[in-house]
């Protein structure tokens, strides 16, 4: 090459190489100190956008999981109110039990009255349970609902049975007679609005529509009356539609007589049904109150109310959530009080008999609530567990896009520092090769 003095290409060539060896050398730098391959979208494009992604992604499922926590946190605290209320209903069911007794006196069931009516007092307040300030299940958070009426079902009874049967020819589930004679008589009890009532008729050529007519009549300014329902089968639904609008049918699917209130909502429920039969000597009838008295309640009385359930979101994508309708726990939903305070007495034999019934509606009504709240939690903590697996996988995907191998950046690294350097050296030696030319102009 001939010598020049005013372009050193070799200089320039150099220089070149040690600018991109300068750059490599920055590119390492900056892996091995930030541990990632990728650390903008410059290094690699594609990637830069994938790994974004997911990390968006990872911050939602954590966002998710601590969003489940929280749900869960939430339910413990509603499970908390609704087992209080349990407890005390177990506890109420013994007092009536105690109270139905005839070794208690008037006086005696007046103090139980009182226990009875702080116990309810106390089952107000556990509806009153908050979390972070929102009142959980004193119905605000109620699901959609469509108004509802009661329906007291009996399955004990004959699968024929049907309200225009007669009190005499009535009989078991299995067909046998439950051996109810014309001189008998027939005492119908129910509660509405926390108040007692109750009729007895001789049994004479009565049907079960008869004794029901008879007791709703008989209670005068009673909220609600009671009628009755032919037999439920699976073709044929009971007195009503449950909360969200759907035909209710029995268990097996066979035919079943079905008392319910006249009125529909909270105002018009029975909070519990109590028929028994005692001969002419006042003897009790065993075997046919086992049956008369075994109306469960099918269809619970509710007032309607749009969806206020509660929503949980666990996904990351929208309405990816899982959704909580807590029921009324309060004392009037339950059958325990009236609107107008009016609690469930005790005061007499036949009422603290009639109130067991109220009582065992209550105990369902309350088990249902945490039977719904005690599987939300479990589906919470299968959604905690599934999400936390989640974000572990995407962050092993994201990881494996973005993180640098730090062995290899190391390698990478010390290989563009000694090419740096050579290239300095180099550098220097080329600019020394221009003052050679100096000795030609001597």
């Amino acid at each position: 090459m001939a010598m020049v003095v005013k372009n050193n290409m070799s200089a320039i060539n150099t220089l070149n190489i040690l600018n991109k060896n300068t750059s490599a050398l920055s590119k390492s730098l900056q892996k091995v100190s930030s541990g990632m391959k990728i650390n903008s979208a410059s290094d690699d494009a594609s990637g830069y956008a994938i790994s974004e992604r997911m990390r968006t992604q990872i911050r939602s499922l954590d966002q998710d999981k601590q969003n489940t926590e929280n749900g869960s946190s939430m339910m413990k605290v509603a499970e908390g109110g609704v087992s209080s209320t349990v407890d005390i209903l177990k506890t109420l069911k013994e007092k009536v039990i105690n109270a139905a007794n005839d070794t208690n006196t008037d006086s005696d069931r007046q103090t139980i009255q009182k226990e009875l009516d702080q116990s309810i007092d106390q089952i107000n307040d556990n509806a009153s349970v908050t979390f972070n300030g929102q009142y959980l299940v004193d119905g605000s958070h109620n699901s959609a609902v469509t108004q509802t009426t009661t329906a007291l079902t009996n399955q004990s009874l004959g699968t024929a049975t049907v309200g225009t049967t007669k009190i005499t020819a009535l009989t078991s589930r299995t067909g046998t007679s439950l051996h109810i004679n014309s001189t008998d008589s027939v005492t119908v009890s129910f509660v509405s609005q926390g108040k007692t009532y109750t009729t007895t008729v001789t049994v004479g050529s009565c049907s079960l529509s008869d004794i029901v007519s008879n007791a709703g009549s008989k209670a005068t300014g009673a909220a609600a009356t009671i009628s009755i329902t032919e037999g439920a089968s699976t073709a044929t639904s009971l007195v009503g539609k449950d909360a969200s609008g759907n035909n209710v049918y029995t268990a097996s699917g066979s035919n079943a007589i079905t008392i319910g209130s006249a009125k529909s909502g909270i105002d018009g429920q029975i909070a519990g049904l109590t028929i028994s039969v005692t001969d002419n000597t006042g003897k009790v009838n065993k075997s046919a109150n086992a049956s008369l008295d075994a109306f469960s309640e099918e269809i619970r009385a509710q007032d309607t109310s749009s969806d206020n359930s509660i929503v949980l979101q666990v996904g990351t994508k929208a309405s990816v959530s899982i959704k909580a309708g807590l029921t009324d726990m309060r004392a009037t939903a339950l059958g325990l009080q009236g609107t107008d305070g009016s609690t469930l007495s005790v005061a007499t034999q036949t009422k603290a008999n009639a109130a067991i019934n109220v009582i065992d509606n209550a105990i369902q009504k309350a088990l249902d609530q945490q039977t719904t709240i005690g599987s939300i939690e479990s589906r919470l903590e299968y959604t905690a567990s599934n999400l936390t697996t989640a974000s572990e996988n995407v962050t092993s995907a994201e990881s494996t896009i973005r993180d640098a191998d730090m062995a290899k950046e190391m390698t990478e690294y010390t290989k563009n520092n000694v090419l740096m350097q050579a290239a300095q050296s180099m550098l220097a030696q080329a600019n020394q090769n221009s003052s050679n030319v100096l000795s030609l102009l001597k």
